[in-house]
């Protein structure tokens, strides 16, 4: 198995490496995991992972700055159904748009836009963003192999202000509650997409990633 982990020049990607190799090494698998901002590589690999980090704007322009990179990308995952994983604001990527820092296109693969959040407590006072630290999942068990072996309830770490708000209500496999209802794991088809930072998010986290690693759409 070839993963590519892209990288579009938004953050540290050394965790999320080395929490794949973990949990290939661990699993069994034979894989070739590697960080990479080369079309070629991404047009050999067998599985996908867009990582991001910062502002949606941002880490698009960062995207758009390989060249080749997006083409690569629409080709290998859309045309030739490989398996796609976005973690943070690579989730939000595959949105249609986002809203941070003006109006920027997404990659449009699931209809919906990212916003900034609204978060309130019971007495309808704000809540502070960005949302930052472990707060639970919430899932219909059995909704998804990439969920395979975590329960309802069990903790994963966000740092984010903005959300996906999906067009089609079930693109949304997993939420949690700030306030009010947050996208926290979007997917149909091939593609996956997580909000919260699964490399940082212990044991569950690592379980999720093993479940992608092994994940047949």
């Amino acid at each position: 198995m070839k993963l590519v982990i892209i990288d579009p020049g938004s953050g540290n990607l050394a965790s999320v490496l080395r929490a794949f190799q973990k949990v290939a090494a661990e699993a069994g698998i034979t894989a070739d995991i590697s960080v990479t901002r080369d079309p070629a590589d991404i047009l050999a690999s067998d599985r996908v992972v867009l990582p991001g980090q910062g502002a949606f704007a941002a880490c698009r322009r960062g995207l758009d700055a390989l060249p080749g990179a997006v083409a690569a990308i629409e080709q290998r995952v859309r045309g030739d159904g490989v398996p796609f994983l976005g973690i943070c604001v690579g989730m939000q990527l595959m949105a249609s748009r986002g809203l941070e820092h003006g109006t920027t296109p997404g990659l449009d693969w699931l209809p919906g836009e990212v916003a900034l959040m609204d978060p309130k407590d019971a007495a309808g006072q704000p809540l502070p963003l960005p949302q930052m630290g472990w707060n639970g999942l919430n899932f219909r068990p059995g909704c998804h192999k990439l969920l395979e072996g975590v329960t309802p309830g069990d903790q994963v770490y966000f740092v984010h202000s903005y959300a996906f708000s999906a067009a089609r209500a079930e693109d949304v496999i997993a939420s949690t509650d700030y306030g009010e209802p947050v996208t926290a794991a979007i997917a149909r088809h091939n593609l996956a997409g997580l909000q919260f930072h699964v490399e940082k998010s212990g044991p569950v986290g690592l379980r999720i990633l093993a479940n992608f690693l092994k994940w047949v759409p």
